[in-house]
């Protein structure tokens, strides 16, 4: 009797095997090889063992804006205890990048495209980072998609754990690579826009699959999955999407006056500038873009354009006006006219939402463009606390910025907790 249960048993687990097997066969032959189908998501969904200290957090509370979940994020952030103990070090990334396949698996890198959509889709990145490696390492495996292709910047003043670090960290991805020439980035200099150039040249080479181009700094965070952005994008229609405005007069002076880096600092000469190249209007806008291929391949092929740039590397912070002009200027993909009624300010375009402490305010503010900041502010931008998840979740944009691990990893925690259960439910 026993054995006819085994017999039995045995049966079942080789008819299930069976069947198994012939749906594979069905899938292979519909769509490729693809393992979630095996194997399920469950592996990829991030768990509190995957967080440090701050998975203790109500997650799923502080996104909903329940106040005793945020209140007990914002208690915990500012104990001795738990600031002493968020800090992951640079060497962590060179020691767990040895065995590429297990910092892989570990850290539950998606290794193959979610859906036909997304793999149909790529998308090239511009990371440009100077020092947080852990920031830097949990963009990256967010954003991250085997079809997509990412090309990082370190500056050249990184220190060398930060660079060895990130050097370790992409060569575990054949679509991760650093880009071939570096520049020692200062602050409002011509050096800040040498660094996305020169990966917008060397991903402009690698590939010639990509759609789109954003670039990013190493505190940036995503709000919204691939899936979302490759939706996000589809409906541009070939436009661009980037910030740019009629350049209001006060910050003219950056424009008409001949700067230079001296000791590693922008400072102007008292050498007035010659007007641009082709009479083009200069507009207003910041160092972050998304932009078609196209747009790309005017940087770097178009002669009006290669004029703009030589003539724009003596100005103050050429990075807030140099694409918001290149989307104005006729013949450009995705360009608009330079007409006023086709101004972009940031909180329109999708590329990136920023918190400006001049901007803050409460609600019945007339003045106030968002609400006050539930972290903390550096050089006058806010640091994402917990408390500010809700509201970002709220808008359109791809990504935000700032998000600080060392400040406030419970911020980054919960939103990339939040994405990947996004990303993996909307590929059942």
């Amino acid at each position: 009797m026993r054995l006819l249960k085994q017999h039995r048993l045995l049966l079942k687990a080789v008819v299930a095997l069976g069947s198994l097997w012939m749906l594979y066969l069905i899938n292979f032959s519909k769509t490729g090889w693809n393992p979630t189908f095996a194997f399920g998501y469950s592996w990829l969904e991030y768990t509190d063992a995957d967080g440090g200290p701050e998975r203790v957090c109500n997650c799923p509370g502080i996104l909903q804006g329940k106040r005793e979940a945020l209140e007990q994020a914002k208690l915990l952030t500012i104990t001795k205890a738990f600031q002493d103990s968020i800090h992951t070090p640079d060497e962590y990334y060179i020691t767990a990048t040895q065995n590429c396949m297990n910092f892989r698996i570990r850290r539950k890198y998606l290794t193959f495209p979610l859906s036909k959509e997304e793999e149909d889709f790529p998308i090239a990145y511009s990371i440009v980072v100077h020092h947080k490696v852990e920031n830097f390492e949990r963009l990256l495996r967010a954003i991250y998609a085997p079809q997509n292709i990412y090309c990082v910047h370190v500056d050249k003043k990184a220190e060398a754990s930060v660079l060895s670090a990130i050097k370790a960290i992409t060569s575990c991805f054949s679509n991760v690579f650093m880009t071939s020439r570096t520049v020692s980035v200062v602050y409002g200099g011509w050096s800040r826009v040498q660094a996305d150039l020169n990966c917008m040249a060397d991903l402009y080479s690698a590939s010639k699959k990509w759609k789109y181009f954003i670039n990013l700094c190493g505190q940036d965070f995503p709000l919204k999955t691939n899936l979302e952005f490759v939706r996000m994008l589809r409906a541009l229609t070939g436009g661009n999407s980037l910030e740019s405005e009629t350049m209001p007069q006060g910050k003219r002076w950056r424009v008409t006056n001949v700067h230079e880096v001296v000791d590693g600092k922008i400072k102007r000469t008292g050498k007035p500038k010659t007007p641009p190249p082709f009479n083009l209007p200069l507009m207003s806008g910041n160092a972050y873009i998304v932009v078609s291929r196209g747009y790309v391949q005017s940087v770097l092929k178009d002669y009006r354009i290669l004029a703009l740039i030589q003539w724009a590397k003596d100005t103050y912070s050429p990075d807030e006006f140099l694409w918001a002009t290149i989307q104005r200027v006729p013949g450009v993909p995705g360009a608009t006219r330079p007409n006023q009624k086709y101004d972009m300010t940031d909180l329109n375009a999708i590329v990136r939402l920023v918190k400006w402490q001049w901007h803050e305010g409460s609600e019945d503010s007339p003045q106030a463009v968002y609400p006050e900041c539930q972290g903390s502010h550096v050089r006058e931008i806010c640091v994402y606390g917990a408390g500010d998840l809700p509201w970002l979740l709220e808008h359109h944009h791809l990504f935000a910025n700032k998000f600080d691990t060392e400040r406030d990893p419970i911020a980054v925690y919960c939103l990339e907790k939040h994405l990947r259960q996004k990303a993996l439910s909307e590929s059942y």
